[in-house]
């Protein structure tokens, strides 16, 4: 990769690369979309690489992109602090760039944030699985990631953030003849019984075997749905059974329209951390939705 890259067209490739679209980018600099398009054709060229591919909601770092985005970030981030806003954007507040699993987004965080959103800090949100976005967060693309997992090694800060608990569930129709058997006989009855999962290896409903049957889990998945808002609507509506975080299904637990098969007296916890790349540029309302999550999160 050429070694002489131009700032302006790195700042403007850092500004697409965060925000996953050149309209997106362009909003950000201040700059007109052909402005970005012709940047981003010309360095390009001078790299001899391709860096974003056309999606259907905007574009696809490759990953070259996610490379040279690794390298210039933090120069970048830090030569933005020293040298001051820029004139350009005028008043406009830069965005916060939040990612997580999009059930806990959507459920608990937006909400939580809303009341910033109307004092001017503005959000965009990425949903996604949490090694894909602490890779995203370490080249730039995020400013605060909300992982399922603490992140290894000390590139990132983290600090816990909210406990999980997991309810193995299902719907009135599938409970009331199962949950007595369940107690007597075990987990062999629910075999036969059709098992709605996040993904195909079962990642929640492994854990909760584990932890709370103390064997593996034999059952193969019925329906899988890479969303736990779409796993909780089929099995409420009787696809089957499954295990969900409690937060996520209270309002059904509360109505009756899903059932408990089983209450352990120490069900799996799963800790979700917030995460953030320190050496950031100094944005003050990274902060702000920083503390307003630690803060919302208490109540959980």
């Amino acid at each position: 990769m050429t070694d002489q890259l131009d700032l302006n067209q790195l700042r403007t490739f850092l500004a697409v690369y965060r925000s996953g679209s050149f309209t997106g980018a362009a909003q950000l600099l201040g700059l007109s979309q052909p402005t970005v398009t012709t940047q981003m054709r010309a360095l390009e060229r001078q790299t001899g690489r391709e860096l974003f591919e056309r999606g259907p909601r905007g574009v696809v770092p490759t990953a070259v992109a996610d490379e040279l985005a690794a390298r210039i970030a933090t120069p970048l981030d830090e030569l933005a602090t020293v040298a001051g806003p820029d004139p350009a954007a005028g008043d406009r507040r830069a965005p916060v760039h939040l990612a997580g699993p999009a059930e806990l987004l959507c459920s608990r965080a937006l909400p939580a944030l809303a009341p910033l959103v109307c004092d001017g800090v503005r959000l965009r949100v990425s949903p996604g699985l949490t090694d894909a976005l602490l890779d995203e967060l370490r080249a730039g693309r995020h400013d605060l990631v909300i992982a399922t997992a603490r992140p290894r090694g000390r590139a990132l800060t983290s600090v816990p953030l909210t406990d999980e608990e997991f309810v193995l569930v299902a719907a009135p129709v599938w409970a009331d003849a199962l949950k007595e058997r369940l107690a007597v006989e075990g987990p062999a009855v629910l075999h036969t019984v059709p098992l709605v999962s996040y993904a195909e290896d079962l990642p929640i409903a492994r854990r909760y075997w584990r932890h709370v049957f103390g064997r593996r889990l034999s059952c193969t998945a019925a329906v899988t749905v890479p969303d736990l808002r779409g796993v909780l609507a089929a099995v409420e509506a009787g696809a089957g059974f499954t295990v969900l975080p409690r937060y996520l299904c209270l309002d059904q637990l509360a109505r009756g329209t899903l059932v408990p098969l089983h209450e352990p007296d120490d069900p799996p916890i799963n800790t979700g951390f917030l995460v953030q790349r320190p050496g950031v540029g100094d944005n003050p309302d990274v902060a702000r939705v920083r503390e307003v999550l630690l803060r919302a999160a208490r109540g959980w």
